[in-house]
């Protein structure tokens, strides 16, 4: 009996946009149960908001300020580097994170188990940051110091506006109310 011609395996198939999604999707919801068991091991309490229709994915309790955080992650290196986005999608688009919807964009390097607190004004309208592995040959990187900075929101809140430090009364609100406390604008959330 003649066996049959071996057939040599297929190249995988390209993903669907669907896939791809999925994938994304998955890793951003793994990275989030991180970020929510890193914070709470360093001793910040973390809140969740019903839905997703907020700017942030998370409310930071510092004990002496509320930080909205939008948490961003990458898992693969890009020319030796690690890319993570930096904006949202709406209406087929993309649109960069303000100070007036978020305070700190945290970027969590999967593989490195490695954070970055990164305080949303240093973004500007960047649409993706490139961030250096550990032990990179050309050393830290722009976002070096913030690697692992989790001192960063520990610190008094500032107004987004105007970087004024914004009080805070002994049970932790903002002079005045949550929304308030800056002297030259009373609305800075």
């Amino acid at each position: 009996m003649k066996k049959a011609p071996r057939q040599k395996p297929s190249c995988p198939r390209p993903k669907t946009p669907h896939q791809r999604e999925l994938t994304t999707k998955r890793r951003g919801e793994l990275a989030e149960v991180a970020f929510t068991h890193k914070a709470v091991s360093l001793g910040f309490a973390v809140s969740k908001p019903y839905g997703d229709s907020q700017r942030y994915d998370f409310i930071l309790d510092s004990g002496t300020a509320l930080y909205r955080i939008q948490v961003k992650s990458s898992s693969t290196l890009l020319n030796g580097l690690y890319h993570v986005n930096s904006q949202r999608r709406t209406g087929g688009g993309t649109v960069p994170y303000l100070p007036s919807e978020v305070d700190f964009l945290i970027a969590y390097l999967i593989p490195e188990d490695s954070w970055f607190i990164l305080p949303i004004a240093l973004i500007g309208n960047r649409a993706s940051l490139l961030f250096n592995p550990k032990g990179y040959s050309r050393g830290p990187g722009v976002y070096g110091a913030y690697r692992e900075a989790w001192d960063l929101l520990r610190q008094p809140r500032q107004c987004s506006s105007c970087g004024h430090s914004v009080p805070t009364g002994s049970c932790g609100a903002d002079t005045g109310c949550r929304i308030g406390g800056c002297p030259s604008h009373p609305r800075f959330l």
